[in-house]
């Protein structure tokens, strides 16, 4: 089978940070539900919505994660369910804003949500569900600003924040060579915080950091001209709008193909969109890796039609992941999932308070597990999970791509960020 590709779609999910943590009080419930234990009050059946806040140019995302939330019930049913008793996904509403979608999945009495994909989203989803008791599990909230959002312990997310590619962006100047790097970032939530982390990464790791620069969007030149001011062996280009137009200027300040290292935002196919070779030898990252061949098969046994990936691994993991906490509280009421997402998952409220157990990899699998004791560590689809007490995956895979002559990229590596809590 030919694989699907996933494409530059990165970029399309722009966060306004500020409109997250600014306009939004998301005040939660009281405590951490992450960490306190809970009494059994479900009705036997798990339910489980799903937010789909994708339009426009972005619609086409909610396909792959419809399919692995699918996929992922199916096979959980087919291990026997909860308790006996199938697990039911819930119809999905696309058309509703993100909090008219919480509502009505409340509504219809909604146990766990997965969802939704744009972190500007996220706190409207937070502020009704959690004040609901059920938790919220995004597969694709990277925001690095949504660490620690109050929600009373009732948000998880299996994508790992922005900010983890930072020691891998440094690790890629560094592994071909380079002894100082320049920064050149969007000025936007995204930009600084990554910049932040790239240089942390990179002063940790023995590279000198030389001057960056900030640029809005369109206005890269003069920031692209006082890096190369700087004579870094390598340029770090932190972005997600003005990509195309930041390149073409450090191409005429004369850093151009391997010198060039791109974060997530930034990857995409330029092609002719750039001057000869202007890419030839640069890299760039992307969250995650690229689904199995086996795993793709069974996505496209669900939807025929479906035509990309993203998010449908960290999509499955969030639906099993949920079942899973649901199985070793032996009750499917959002507060017992919240409890037991994090033992579950492999990780642990407390840096250092001892090793995981031996990893399981699918629903059935991990039953298994939760027969012999209480702890599991399951690892899915997205790799190793391993929630910390922000309800933060500790681990992250990183695909690395790197460009040839014609501007555009192929697959060329992986790497592994991850923290101890």
């Amino acid at each position: 089978m030919t694989p699907i590709n996933r494409p530059a779609v990165r970029a399309a999910l722009a966060v306004s940070l500020a409109a997250v943590l600014g306009t939004t009080a998301c005040s939660g419930t009281g405590g951490n539900a992450r960490l306190e234990s809970a009494e059994a009050s479900g009705d036997g059946i798990l339910r489980v919505g799903l937010i789909l806040d994708n339009t426009g140019d972005s619609a086409f995302l909610n396909a792959p994660q419809l399919a692995a939330a699918k996929l992922a019930v199916q096979d959980i049913n087919a291990a026997g369910g909860h308790k006996g008793r199938p697990v039911e996904l819930l119809p999905v509403h696309p058309d509703q804003e993100t909090a008219g979608q919480a509502n009505a999945l409340l509504t219809a009495k909604a146990d766990v949500v997965i969802g939704p994909t744009d972190s500007s989203h996220a706190a409207a989803a937070v502020d009704i569900l959690s004040h609901a008791r059920t938790p919220l599990i995004s597969p694709a909230n990277t925001a690095a600003g949504l660490t620690g959002m109050a929600s009373g312990g009732y948000y998880f997310r299996t994508a790992a924040a922005d900010v983890a590619q930072g020691p891998v962006l440094a690790k890629l100047a560094k592994d071909a060579g380079a002894a100082s790097i320049s920064v050149l970032y969007q000025e936007s939530s995204y930009g600084k915080d990554l910049q932040a982390a790239v240089t942390e990464a990179a002063k940790q790791s023995g590279l000198t950091v030389l001057p960056g620069a900030g640029f809005r969007t369109g206005g890269a030149g003069t920031a692209a001209s006082s890096v190369a001011k700087a004579k870094p062996d390598a340029v770090v280009l932190i972005a997600r709008e003005g990509v195309q137009s930041a390149l073409a200027e450090l191409n005429k300040a004369g850093l151009s193909g391997s010198r060039i290292i791109m974060s997530d935002g930034a990857f995409a196919r330029y092609g002719s969109g750039l001057g000869s070779k202007a890419l030839d030898g640069a890299r760039a990252v992307v969250p995650g890796q690229l689904p199995s061949a086996a795993f793709q098969a069974k996505l496209l046994a669900v939807d025929p039609s479906l035509k990309d990936v993203s998010y449908a691994a960290e999509t499955y993991d969030a639906v099993t992941l949920a079942a899973l906490a649901a199985a070793r509280a032996q009750d499917d009421a959002g507060r017992s999932i919240a409890a037991n997402l994090i033992p579950v998952s492999g990780g642990t409220a407390a840096p250092g308070s001892g090793s995981a157990a031996a990893p399981c990899l699918t629903y059935k699998a991990c039953l298994g597990g939760l027969a012999a004791g209480p702890d599991i560590n399951y690892d899915g689809e997205s790799g190793p999970i391993a929630f910390d007490a922000n309800g933060d995956i500790t681990t992250a895979d990183f695909s690395v791509f790197t460009y040839g002559a014609d501007n555009n990229p192929t697959p060329s590596g992986r790497e592994t960020a991850g923290h101890s809590g």
